[in-house]
């Protein structure tokens, strides 16, 4: 007997929704999976200055890439697909290439069409340091450079996580000096130096710079924030022995300038991220 048209349509409906089903559930296990993913890397995924907490960051990021493409020291990449949920946004790996704020004006945050780099902080910071600047100093001298000020302001107000150091491999814990390039043979890493005794002002390669430290202390002096965020502390033990310490202190951005020139193999510093999901 010849089907009807109707009950064609009615199998065919009916098909059609088991294969939807089918669909949607299988969409349900890869979002899922995504997620599982990214709740793992977004442990250990740096994210680049100004970024938003990681669970609406994954969404509010666009992944334009603005923000790889505008920094002048090539920090910021863009993860992987086994990153899950997190693919295609951007992150900084310091061990690799640390953020040095080279760029001076937090380029990244501004350039950013979504706010998943907030800029509003920094913009408060500079603001309130040149306030604060001209209080200080009604008649500023020929010298002055505002943009200096907010600079320097913007770039301690970076919160992207903390630096914690594993004195038990740490050199300068364990009393040792520092003599050469800190990094392994053709390592690609640069930054610049915040060292005001340096003609040097723009990022070259980390080997480049030689050291000769009594007792290491690299992660100090190179630090582009300074004092603020970690400086080397003495500890007097029970027997009056005196042995030093790098200390991280709360201005602490999480750049990673630290990470890369530890020359501990490896790194005595990790960053962690201050804000995980």
């Amino acid at each position: 007997m010849k089907k009807s048209d109707s009950e064609i349509n009615r199998r065919q409906f009916l098909k059609n929704g088991a294969f939807a089903v089918a669909a949607i559930g299988a969409v349900g296990v890869g979002v899922n999976y995504l997620r599982k993913l990214n709740e793992e890397n977004a442990l250990t995924l740096l994210r680049p200055p100004g970024a938003i907490l990681e669970d609406e960051f994954i969404y509010a990021c666009i992944k334009c890439g603005l923000c790889v493409q505008i920094c002048p020291i090539e920090a910021v990449k863009l993860a992987g697909i086994s990153d899950g949920l997190s693919y295609g946004t951007p992150y900084i790996d310091p061990l690799a290439q640390a953020c040095d704020f080279s760029c001076d004006a937090m380029q990244c945050v501004e350039t950013c069409p979504t706010a998943a780099l907030d800029f509003i902080p920094f913009k408060k910071a500079g603001e309130d340091a040149l306030v604060e600047y001209q209080k200080a100093n009604p008649t500023p001298g020929p010298d002055y450079n505002p943009f200096i000020v907010q600079s320097q302001s913007m770039k301690a107000t970076t919160k992207m996580g903390i630096a914690v150091i594993d004195h038990s491999t740490c050199l300068a814990r364990n009393g040792k000096g520092f003599k050469g390039s800190p990094r392994e043979d053709g390592f690609k890493g640069i930054y610049r130096s915040p060292n005001p005794k340096r003609e040097e002002r723009k990022a070259s390669p980390v080997n480049d710079h030689i050291f000769n430290r009594e007792l290491c202390d690299l992660c100090v002096t190179e630090c582009p924030i300074g004092e603020i965020a970690i400086i080397m502390e003495e500890k007097i033990r029970g027997n009056g022995e005196s042995i030093w310490r790098p200390m991280v202190l709360e201005g602490c951005t999480g750049c990673g300038v630290c990470v890369m020139v530890c020359p501990s193999t490896p790194s005595s510093i990790i960053i962690e991220k201050l804000e995980m999901i």
